[in-house]
């Protein structure tokens, strides 16, 4: 076994195309939600109203993201990304549809496996590069809902994921550089509820964010 590890890795290092490229990232932002639309019953009542939503980007705990890009070639990366985003409903929206709390802030986890094409030196003697992405996935939100002896405080998973970025890329040394980017997602949620309850919802959230690349 001690031998067949090393020879494995050395195989898969010697199979890798020469310009490949691993690029970590960390990033926060400020982050919002439209309304949506939430249905469900709480095992005892029935409800289906327009939720107005909240991002609170920096309420504890604050909104991010990790992102793990393998740029194959110049152009073209695949990777992993998770968003910590997060969606509160409104004081209003809570007292006029009799919700305690309604909220998934630990947060809306989104988790996607993406896609994203890049233009390397065109601008700024190559240090600025644009780039675009998506990805498909799954949401795993923290849920937060209480109405009347109806309480759920856990995490599920909860449907399909999308995502969808843009940005630009500022290189300041050969391994970091900094970035700018809108990035949306949308989750469609089917959340099971206490005393038999289940609440449906699909959020879209955008976002502005700003992050730091470490490139190797």
């Amino acid at each position: 076994m001690k031998r067949i590890l090393p020879a494995a890795l050395a195989s898969v290092a010697l199979s890798l195309p020469a310009s490949a490229e691993v690029a970590i990232s960390v990033y926060t932002g400020y982050q919002e939600a439209p309304h949506s639309r939430v249905k469900g019953d709480d095992g005892t009542n029935s409800f289906n109203f327009l939720a107005e939503w909240e991002g609170k980007s920096s309420a504890m705990p604050p909104y991010y993201g990790l992102r793990a890009t393998w740029w194959r070639s110049q152009n073209i990366g695949y990777g992993l990304e998770f968003n910590h985003a997060k969606v509160y409903a409104s004081d209003e929206t809570q007292v006029d549809n009799g919700f305690d709390d309604l909220e998934l802030t630990d947060g809306l986890n989104i988790f996607t496996a993406n896609v994203f094409y890049r233009w390397p030196g065109q601008w700024a003697q190559g240090k600025l590069t644009p780039y675009a992405g998506g990805g498909v996935g799954f949401a795993m939100p923290h849920v937060d809902v209480q109405r009347g002896d109806s309480k759920t405080f856990e995490y599920q998973v909860t449907g399909p994921a999308v995502m969808l970025a843009g940005g630009v890329s500022y290189a300041f040394t050969e391994a970091w550089s900094v970035f700018g980017e809108y990035k949306g997602t949308m989750s469609w949620n089917d959340i099971e509820l206490e005393n038999g309850g289940n609440m449906k919802t699909d959020v879209i959230t955008n976002a502005l964010n700003i992050g730091v690349t470490y490139s190797f």
